[in-house]
């Protein structure tokens, strides 16, 4: 399968498992199949309550498994913001919008942009370290998103030693924190 179809289809099944998750899947069962079909067997012996609860505990409860990229160099600090302005001027540099309640470093929507401009794949390209990043985390929390996240990261160049490092140091660091403003 060519790297783009497999960021739109890690793109829906990286996006929150509610109803329209569901009802979709049967239709884009057969293109994901060949690539995804063992994360589509592991999510459907859990069925949809245990996967939204799974998604929610890996995803929004979990810091390291964080699916917002920039949140593993820059965590809750201004130099996020910069990064996140940086992200949605090359969106808008390629003619896309992003809809009002969207994150430009949301996981799904950085593969969806790779998938579908061509200039997606050098922003998908620059995030590789804070994906291997997440796929560290995925692997040590034994979620079955670690099969989407590598099949992500089997499509992009390889870590060079210097960006495997940078994963390693950012997976045991933790993101950073700013406390600037803060009364301790």
């Amino acid at each position: 399968m060519n790297p783009a179809t497999i960021w739109q289809g890690a793109s829906h099944l990286l996006a929150y498992p509610d109803e329209r998750f569901w009802a979709r899947l049967p239709q884009l069962r057969p293109a994901l199949l060949p690539d995804f079909g063992g994360f589509i067997a592991k999510i459907e012996a859990l069925g949809p309550g245990e996967l939204a609860a799974h998604y929610v505990d890996t995803f929004d409860l979990k810091r390291r498994c964080c699916l917002y990229l920039t949140y593993y160099t820059d965590g809750d600090t201004r130099r996020r913001g910069q990064s996140l302005a940086v992200l949605k001027a090359h969106y808008r540099a390629a003619g896309w919008e992003l809809l009002d309640d969207e994150l430009p470093d949301f996981l799904p929507v950085m593969l969806e942009f790779a998938a579908l401009v061509p200039s997606g794949t050098d922003v998908l390209r620059s995030y590789r370290v804070q994906l291997e990043t997440l796929l560290a985390a995925l692997r040590a929390e034994g979620s079955p998103y670690v099969l989407l996240v590598e099949v992500v990261c089997a499509t992009l160049p390889p870590l060079s030693a210097a960006e495997r490092d940078l994963s390693v140091r950012l997976a045991r660091g933790g993101p950073p924190a700013e406390s600037v403003g803060t009364y301790r």
